[in-house]
This record gives C-alpha cells, structure tokens and sequence, in this order.
C-alpha cells in the first residue's frame, strides 16, 4: 500500500489557543489529543494510533482514491481539536469527493475480485451513511454559512428561507455571504445580482476572492447593456490570469467608437485589480472613472 507522509504542525489546528507562558517550562508537552508524534507520520500510521478516525471503514489497502481518502483521514484528525460547523461542511465535501471517486473505482474490475469489491462497496457504503450523519448533524444550525450549504447542496428549502431572511442584517455581511446571496439572485435580477458581487468584492482580498465573481460581473453587466463595465471585468479578469476571449474577438464585439476607451479602460482594470489584491476596491472608483471617460471636453 502507498502512505503519504505528512509533517504534524500545530498551525494545523485553528482553534487552538496560544500555549500559554506556563507551559514553556522544560517539560513534556503534547497539544495532540493522545499522544506527541515525532517527525514525520505516515497515514497508515497516523490510522494505526487513531482508530477514532474509522480508517477501517475505508478502503485502505486499496491503490485507487488514495489522495481523496488521505485528505478525509487527515481531516478527520484535525477534527479531534476542531468541532466546528464549518469544519463538518469542509468534511462533508471532502467525503463527497472521496465518493465520487469510490462510484469510478466500482466499475474497474480489481484482479482480486472479492476482497477489494467488497472493500471500495464498503467503503462506498460509509461514505453515504457519513455524507447523510454530517446533514444530520447540522439541521438546526442558525448560522448562515451552514443555513447556505444546506440549502445548495442538500436543497433544503427551509435553510433557505432562514438564510435569506438574514438579508440586510450583520450576518451576512461578509464577502462569502454576499456572494452566497448573489447566487440566490444570479437567475432573478441581475442589477442586485451585480450589486451583492461589487460587494463581496469590496470586503476580499488576495486571500478570499473568489475569481468567480470577476467572470459574472463580466457577463451580468452584458446583459444589463453596460458594455464599458462589461469590457472592464473582463479586463480585471484577465489580470488574475482568468482565461478570455482574444482581444481581436473582444474588439469585434463591443466595438466601442473611441478607440483609445479600450486602452482606458485596461488602464482601469490594472487599478480595480491592484485595488482588490490590497483589499481595498470600492465600486465608486469605477464609476467616479467612467464618468471622467464619458464626459465631453468642452472647447474653450
């Protein structure tokens, strides 16, 4: 069987307070709930010290979904310290993906039949029985972030009446939220679509933007008529390496009657994405340029 090895730092665990002044006394010291880990542990090792994290229901001796169950068997560990709803959505996704790939290695037919069959069919069992414990387990929870997962990826509609009932207050204003909001409004109304994602992006920076959004406002605002902004987003989106049309076929289709708006315009994507790395954009910088841009020189 192929391990990975993995190197155990406690940065790995974000709930974890600071070690207090105490314990920096010359002894013993472990932060891991059963046992220090010297050097490097492999993930069978890792399985070995730690039955509470089910290995033996996966399929562990099996060469196919090795990188997705190591994921989940590592998380499952940083889950000894972290209990937190949102720690139960990331396993949630990495459960999902660990299925999914279980799903593609039942239909490739193992030299030894019997015994690996029946192990990826075992482990494909547990994985739905924890995918639907992991729901179980957050019905109730009144925190929007986990009110959205229920909704989006479970299609519980009550979530989403809770979720959107949060609209306007404190709790949803933050950049995941109010890209999480815009989803909702992304096939309903476009203006507020485009709205939600200028603020989203007004609290990201380098660290939570979701590049995503550069593409929609490119599109909604397309759709909405405003060729410049149109032209712009896709311009921001090409300064964060996004893939885009070539500028001939850009060109063809906006084809804007001045010229020099094209090169205007880059120049201003060029600010607005320098803006967002620094977490710093505001949609009124846009708009405060393009009426500079618009506005005729007047002959003296």
């Amino acid at each position: 069987m192929k391990t990975s090895s993995r190197v155990i730092t406690f940065s790995r665990f974000p709930v974890l307070p600071k070690v207090n002044v105490l314990y920096r006394l010359p002894i013993l010291f472990c932060l891991t709930l059963t046992g220090c880990f010297d050097g490097n542990v492999t993930t069978e090792e890792l399985c070995q010290k730690q039955p509470e994290l089910q290995c033996k229901q996966l399929n562990i001796n099996d060469g196919r979904c090795r990188i997705p169950r190591t994921n989940l068997i590592w998380h499952r560990y940083e889950q000894l310290q972290d209990h937190s709803e949102a720690s139960k959505i990331k396993e949630y996704g990495l459960l999902a993906a660990y299925r999914k790939c279980l799903e593609l290695a039942s239909q490739i037919t193992p030299i030894d039949q019997s015994e690996l069959k029946r192990s990826r069919f075992d482990a494909l069992v547990h994985s739905i029985n924890e995918l639907d414990r992991i729901v179980a387990e957050l019905q109730g929870s009144t925190q929007p972030a986990t009110l959205y997962f229920l909704w989006s990826q479970t299609g519980d509609m009550k979530a989403r009446r809770l979720f959107l009932r949060m609209e306007g207050t404190p709790q949803l204003n933050t950049a995941e939220m109010q890209y999480a909001l815009a989803t909702f409004y992304a096939k309903r109304d476009a203006a507020k679509t485009v709205e939600l994602l200028n603020n989203a992006l007004s609290m990201s920076d380098t660290n939570n933007l979701k590049p995503e959004i550069l593409n929609t406002l490119a599109s909604l605002n397309q759709e909405l008529g405003n060729k410049e902004q149109a032209y712009l987003w896709t311009m921001v989106a090409k300064q964060f390496d996004m893939p885009i049309t070539s500028k001939d076929k850009l060109e063809r289709m906006f084809a804007f009657k001045q010229p020099a708006k094209y090169e205007q315009l880059e120049d201003l994507a060029k600010r607005v994405a320098k803006s967002i790395k620094k977490g710093k954009y505001s949609p009124d910088q846009i708009n405060a340029y393009l009426d500079t841009i618009n506005t005729p020189v007047v002959p003296q």
